[in-house]
Order: C-alpha cells, then structure tokens, then sequence
C-alpha cells in the first residue's frame, strides 16, 4: 500500500504532554477521555490502561472538585500514560493539580473567571513545566459573546479562543493548545479553519457531543476528516457516548484512513457479495477482535472471490483471495499458499502474527544496525 500522506501539514509550535509531543512535526496524538467516577481511584486507572493498551497516548481526567483532585494524585502514581485535567468554574483546583503531577491543564477561560485567577493558574504551569490547553466550547461561551452574537458561531468561538489566548500572550506564556469545539459539524469546522491561520499553537480536533457510537463517528470522521485533509490538527479527540476505548478505535481508523498515523492492522476487506467464497463479514468480525492487541502496522487485504482480490491482495502485507475450491494467500504480493474455509480464521490469524513477528524483528534488526 502507498504509504506517504499527500496531506501537508499545517506547520505549528510544538509543546510537550508529559512524554508525547504535539504539534511540530510529531505524529498527531490520540486520546480520549476516562467517563468513571475520578474518586474510584482502582475504576479510573483500569480504564486509562485500557485506553492505553489500545493505543491511546493521552488520557484527559476530569478534577470537578478538590477531593477528585486529591484523588487524581493516586492515580498519577499509578499510570504512565500523559494526563491531561479538565478542570471547570474553580481556578483552584488547577493550582492544586498542577503541584500533583498533571501534563497538561485543561480550562475553559469562559468559566474559570476573573483574568488574575487565569494568570494563577498560567503560573503554576510555568512553575511546574506543563501546558496549558485552552478549551472553547459552543455551549459555554462568554456572557458578553452571547449576547453579541445572539447565538454560538465560528466567529464566536474563536473570538473567545483569541481573548484568551492574549491572556497568555501578555504572560509571556506561549505553551499551549487550543480546541474550539461543537457539535454542529459547520460551526467546528469553520472556527478550526479560521483560528489556523491567526495562531501558531498545536490545534486539539474534536467534534464535541458528536453522539454514539455509530452517529458519532460519522459525525466525527466528516468534521474532523475535513480539518485533516486541510493539513489542520495536532492532536484529536473522538467525542462519543460510548466505552472510551472505541473513541481511540475511531481515532486511529480515521488517521489511517488518511495515512497519518500507522499503528496496527488496516483491513482492506470488500462488502461481500453472492461471488465470496467465504464468510468475509464473519471473517473480519472475528480477525478485528483477535487481532486488536497488535499494533505493528500492517495492510492486510481481505477479499472474498478473484474478481478484486488478486489486485488488492498484490498490494498488502498479506493478502486473502476467495477462491473454489481454496482460498489463496499472497505475502508482500507473491501467492503463498492456499487455505481451506473449514480452519480459515485461525490459519489466517497464525500467518497475520508470524507476519507481525517477521516485521518486528526487521525493525529491531535496522535499530540494532544504526545504534
């Protein structure tokens, strides 16, 4: 498959997140946000493993009080991944999360107040290291700003997002993202476009309340699809009513989709129709939960009969053509071998592994080479 992106990335100043950069030239991040009670200490850590290990690389915590911040130190001690605090009405809380360890503090100026409340907080992210990410949302503008525009707007909200990113600019404090979020695809869209030239800061996508599951990330994949083709984003958040693992899923589906980010299988695999010569449907269902835990990139072509199967199975890692009375295997363009339909999923998960553990093993080999 073609790997290079013809996206041209709109080039900005990069921060850090704890250990993972955004913006510059860095990967563009996925992360997600945890939905447990942040005072469940064991709950809020088994779930930011889980976004973890299906390759998050930011989890953002939401410190609604001062006990949740208190019990976001626990956590920090006990997860490695970068955090992020969202942190809403009381300045306060910032400062004391700040002291505890987080990566990056999450606030919305609209509702923190009074401009020497934000300056605190801006200084105990410069006295702690951390970043700042300044969060507009359509549905917590400014007083003022509602009643001048009558209704949220793209102009509204980056309006607001450049008020307070003078805040900064007058502390001399230049490390910070920022988001301007909503959930009316147009609105979010148009804000990101505007702020994008007036900015040099690493822009955070997301489609805010963007729905379930399935409405979400059609919600999702068109807003922010848009803003990435436009080479537009640095780091992206996948906003859906659902398990926060599926938002990562999401995430890196769309990055793959338009080759910026790598990470795991991408299943090329047809719709099915009467030619397949196997299950594709229940092939890919079963293929995709087993093969989650991997996270080498790999292009793997799942294809039901010989019509498009050849061609696209030629062009993958690992290739699977419907055939009768067998299926045909192709690796890195060459048949392989044939598989019979009685064993197919398991004989094809073998060879997607023995594949994954081939492509590893170069990698580490060209590591070993350059060190």
């Amino acid at each position: 498959m073609i790997s290079q992106s013809p996206i041209n990335r709109r080039q900005s100043r990069q921060i850090h997140v704890g250990n993972v950069p955004v913006g510059g030239n860095a990967p563009i991040s996925v992360q997600s946000m945890t939905n447990t009670n942040t005072l469940d200490v064991e709950a809020t850590v088994e779930q930011i493993e889980r976004i973890a290990a299906a390759g998050g690389d930011i989890v953002r915590v939401s410190v609604p009080d001062m006990e949740c911040a208190e019990a976001f130190g626990q956590i920090k001690q006990r997860t490695s991944v970068p955090l992020v605090t969202d942190i809403h009405f009381d300045y306060r809380i910032a400062l004391r999360v700040a002291e505890l360890g987080a990566d990056c503090l999450r606030i919305n100026p609209g509702n923190i107040g009074r401009e020497d409340r934000v300056r605190a907080v801006v200084q105990a992210a410069r006295d702690n290291g951390i970043p700042i990410r300044i969060g507009v949302n359509a549905g917590s503008l400014e007083k003022d700003l509602q009643k001048k525009y009558g209704e949220p707007t793209a102009a509204a909200l980056v309006e607001s997002a450049l008020r307070h990113i003078e805040y900064l600019d007058r502390l001399d404090f230049h490390d910070f993202k920022v988001s301007l979020k909503a959930s009316d695809v147009f609105m979010a869209v148009e804000a990101y476009r505007q702020i994008a030239d007036r900015i040099e800061q690493p822009l955070h996508l997301g489609i805010t309340e963007a729905g379930g599951l399935r409405s979400g990330t059609v919600k999702s994949s068109i807003g922010l699809g848009s803003l990435l083709m436009d080479g537009i984003g640095d780091t992206v958040r996948i906003s859906l009513a659902a398990d926060p693992v599926e938002e990562i899923k999401v995430g890196y589906d769309i990055l793959k989709s338009l080759r910026l980010r790598s990470k795991g299988i991408n299943f090329i695999a047809c719709p099915s129709c009467s030619r397949q010569n196997f299950d594709v449907i229940g092939t890919m269902n079963q293929l995709e939960e087993r093969l989650e835990d991997v996270m080498t990139p790999l292009d793997v072509a799942v294809i039901g009969c010989v019509v498009n199967g050849p061609g696209e199975a030629k062009e993958a890692d690992l290739g699977l053509t419907g055939g009768s009375p067998n299926n045909l295997i192709y690796i890195d363009g060459k048949p392989a071998r044939k598989l019979r339909n009685d064993h197919l999923v398991d004989d094809l998960e073998a060879m997607i592994r023995e594949r994954v553990a081939q492509k590893e093993a170069e990698e580490q080999n060209v590591i070993t080479r350059e060190a």
